[in-house]
């Protein structure tokens, strides 16, 4: 369900990105993970080790082992088995009423409301007064106390500084019009309502969905229709810039939150930037989320969900680090540039929260899937890759 919230905001931007001496421009050093072809006649013989080196970025390395089935050691089936009759239920109790009781607060404050309908956008971030004010307060509150259900009971904050010589001398042009996160975990959604409660990317289904759905429309949900071949990426984006623009230029607007990688990693890389989050212009706020774990991993890379939820519901104590860079903001050239502004701040943020920069994406995080579930397609879908 939350794995709907990531963005899917396509490339519109087919220039190449500039390498002439941008004086935003962060240099990394670090080694680029490359995704070369894969052979289909070789596939057979390509063993967990060496997928694991060339889809780095999705490898679960906690001691539940590759898709959270690897073997136990006794110690930990006992911890397992205790937090499953007695962790678990009592957790499961607590976000359900801490879910139910959102979902009618935001009912009682749309009551009688219009949502907008604008490109399919159906939603009620424009709300004014005393209903928006408590559907974001409460909306804050409770995404805090999910966290907190879910084990998450200390989330330390940190703040790194870099200097800007085209930072706006006007204090009304300081504020961003997109926050920019790497995504690790659905639980990251939960973050950033807590923080700043701002609009996401979500499959059109969600809307639909019981409790979730008016919650979604509450929050400004961008709704894209992932499904289908046919969707209207380019309507998405061009509502997205528009929301970006709006955000940045009225403080009373939501701001949006978008997941430029398009999927999830297990956290210790960040993978290529797509541009839509960039395409309007204006300032960015980026985000470094970091699960830190000692048993169980937060992140959400190659685990089914009913598994991580159980898992992650089954972990006494959960840790997350963020880390909050400045706003940013774009010189002519990368607002002439969009993939030179999406890289830029992809190096900025891979330096300040020491992540490895990958080239591979949410195609080859398929692959590997289909690898390890043992798709009799999988000798396909790599032929469809090399072409």
């Amino acid at each position: 369900m939350m794995k709907g919230m990531e963005s899917e905001l396509k490339d519109l931007n087919s220039k190449p990105p500039k390498s002439n001496g941008n004086i935003n421009t962060v240099r990394d050093d670090r080694p680029l993970l490359k995704s070369d072809s894969v052979s289909s006649s070789t596939t057979n013989a390509v063993d967990l080790q060496d997928l694991e080196k060339k889809f780095a970025p999705y490898v679960r390395r906690d001691v539940y082992g590759t898709m959270g089935r690897g073997d136990l050691a006794p110690k930990e089936k006992l911890l397992l088995g205790f937090a499953l009759v007695t962790l678990l239920p009592i957790r499961v109790i607590l976000a359900t009423t801490v879910l139910v009781v959102y979902y009618l607060i935001c009912r009682f404050c749309t009551l009688f409301s219009t949502p907008n309908r604008e490109d399919e956008q159906d939603d009620y971030s424009r709300l004014r007064g005393w209903r928006r004010s408590v559907i974001v307060w409460c909306g804050k509150v409770l995404s805090r106390a999910m966290l907190f259900v879910f084990g998450f009971y200390w989330i330390p904050e940190s703040t790194t500084s870099f200097t800007q010589e085209n930072k706006p001398q006007s204090e009304e042009m300081e504020r961003p019009g997109v926050i920019i996160s790497n995504h690790v975990s659905y639980l990251d959604i939960l973050y950033h309502m807590s923080s700043s409660f701002p609009s996401f990317v979500a499959k059109r289904s969600v809307a639909k969905l019981p409790l979730v759905g008016l919650i979604s429309k509450c929050l400004g949900c961008i709704y894209v229709q992932r499904e289908s071949k046919s969707s209207d990426f380019k309507g998405v984006s061009a509502v997205a810039t528009e929301r970006i623009q709006e955000a940045h230029q009225n403080k009373y607007a939501p701001l949006m939150m978008l997941f430029p990688e398009g999927t999830t990693t297990n956290g210790d890389f960040l993978l290529p930037f797509k541009t839509g989050g960039f395409l309007a212009k204006a300032p960015v706020l980026p985000v470094i989320l970091k699960y830190n774990y000692q048993r169980f991993s937060p992140a959400w890379d190659s685990i089914s969900g009913v598994r991580h939820v159980i898992f992650l519901l089954c972990q006494f104590v959960n840790y997350i680090e963020v880390i909050k860079l400045p706003v940013y903001y774009p010189s002519q050239q990368e607002m002439d540039d969009p993939k030179l502004y999406a890289s830029n701040v992809r190096r900025l943020m891979a330096s300040e929260g020491n992540l490895t920069l990958s080239d591979i994406g949410l195609a080859e995080k398929r692959i590997y899937h289909a690898a390890l579930n043992g798709n009799n397609c999988l000798p396909s879908v790599l032929h469809q890759k090399d072409d």
